[in-house]
């Protein structure tokens, strides 16, 4: 059998480019150092974690009532342990003892399961904080973190979005109309003032090169990003205070609207794990806030002078002191300011937020293309300066003729009926105002619009009509 011949075919071209050199890999960091700890050390950060969050949740509770009542000159808690110091152990006791209601006429799957809905990503968000750098634990090398992602900042917004179904879902499966309220509002102004903190993470993005939470921590060895980036920080700060539902951006349990928000129906431990789950989060936004712009766990000035002032255990001590500056800010807000309207909270965040943080998003972007191009300083700037410039000038113009058109529009419509006023007999209107408006008719007391008046009311007018 004759055999036959095989003629080799030629190998196609290898690039020789080494990967760590082209553009998509040159932001990645490396994370060999995650991923490789035994089942034991793992354990032990987990439950690490999970005791700082509840730790901080409880000392949180108790310095804000003790700064507040500082602040406002009251004593505050003072009767359990040293100084009051275990009073939040206590009330913890204690609502962990009263009943557990379920009122009737709600979703029970669902209203069991909106707290837990809302509790667990609260803790999910921190698996990526870096507390500090590599350390020895029992003999074995490890980061001060649970694990990292090249996507750990985007991790930490999809983990902490889960939260918002349980609040919406706490609010729908309760059977009533004001908690439904409460959680329609809350979702709106959770997402809404979301857009603007992602928006405010892509100038990090961008001077990091990276999104690895770790890495964007050691892109801050020479100078920390709330000093290249001071407008993505303000921008965060105020997010992160809608973000969390705090002072004074605290709608949805405004009580004088809303009773008690979201949570009305709630009592007993699924009440505390919604209080549990609005505190976790404001530690998850306070850390992330100090991994983005403050340098992580790396130390400040002066002490950072000095050589292993943030290496080792140390590194701890200074993210923790970062951590507990912002909490100091949510209490600092919440015994200073008052709440806002609601609209005016939403036109905020719509009108003012976003189309500020998109701006900054295109001057960022423009500064990396240039300095990434080779041009200088000098040049960088006056461009910078030209674009900010025009859309100030734009932004005025449109302003001013908003404002004249607005203007016209109430001259022209100075005929228009004004709220609260009567109709022109034979309009459409008269006929409202005719009959008396019942506030109870489809089943739930409403209030009345401004053209319309009860029946009290109108026998009011009548009587100080005759009497005038």
């Amino acid at each position: 059998m004759t055999p036959i011949a095989v003629t080799p075919i030629a190998a196609a071209p290898v690039a020789t480019t080494p990967i760590a050199t082209t553009p998509i890999a040159a932001g990645y960091t490396d994370l060999s150092a995650f991923g490789t700890d035994p089942w034991w050390l793992v354990l032990i950060k987990v439950l690490a974690v999970f005791v700082f969050l509840v730790v901080t949740v409880l000392a949180a509770i108790y310095l804000e009532r003790k700064v507040i009542a500082w602040m406002q000159m009251r004593v505050g808690p003072n009767r359990v342990g040293p100084l009051g110091m275990l009073q939040s152990l206590a009330d913890g006791v204690k609502i962990a003892l009263k009943e557990g209601l379920i009122p009737a006429g709600v979703d029970k799957p669902i209203f069991l399961l909106a707290p837990v809905i809302a509790v667990i990503p609260a803790f999910m968000a921190f698996a990526v904080i870096p507390f500090g750098p590599e350390v020895s634990i029992f003999g074995h090398w490890t980061p001060l973190q649970l694990t990292d992602l090249h996507v750990g900042v985007l991790y930490i917004l999809a983990v902490t979005s889960i939260g918002v179904y349980g609040i919406v879902l706490a609010g729908w499966s309760s059977g009533s109309t004001y908690p439904l309220l409460g959680g329609l509002r809350s979702t709106a102004q959770v997402i809404s003032y979301e857009i603007a903190m992602a928006l405010s993470f892509v100038g990090v993005f961008l001077f990091a090169g990276t999104m690895s939470t770790s890495g964007i921590v050691a892109a801050q060895s020479e100078v920390w990003f709330v000093f290249l980036l001071a407008p993505s920080f303000l921008i965060y700060v105020i997010s992160m205070v809608g973000e969390t539902n705090r002072a004074p951006f605290d709608l949805p349990e405004a009580e004088g609207e809303l009773v008690g928000g979201f949570h009305t129906e709630y009592s007993s431990l699924r009440f505390a794990m919604f209080m549990l789950a609005e505190y976790v989060n404001m530690t998850t936004v306070s850390a992330l806030a100090a991994t983005l712009f403050l340098g992580g766990w790396q130390a400040p000035l002066p002490f950072s002078l000095f050589d292993g002032a943030d290496s080792g255990w140390w590194a701890l001590l200074w993210f923790v002191i970062k951590v507990w500056g912002f909490m100091f800010l949510f209490i600092w807000l919440r015994a200073t300011l008052p709440r806002l309207r609601y609209d005016q909270f939403m036109g905020f965040g719509w009108k003012v937020l976003i189309p500020v943080s998109l701006a900054w998003v295109m001057a960022v972007a423009t500064i990396r293309a240039f300095s990434n191009a080779g041009y200088d300083g000098l040049t960088i700037a006056l461009v910078t300066v030209g674009v900010i410039t025009a859309a100030v000038i734009v932004v005025a113009l449109r302003t001013r003729i908003g404002a004249r058109s607005r203007h016209g529009g109430a001259r022209h419509g100075s005929a228009r009926r004004r709220p609260g006023s009567a109709a022109a007999p034979g309009s459409p209107g008269a006929a409202l105002d005719a009959a008396p408006f019942n506030p109870v008719a489809g089943g739930f007391p409403v209030p009345p619009l401004p053209h319309q008046r009860t029946e009290s009311h109108q026998r009011s007018a009548s009587e100080e009509a005759r009497n005038a």
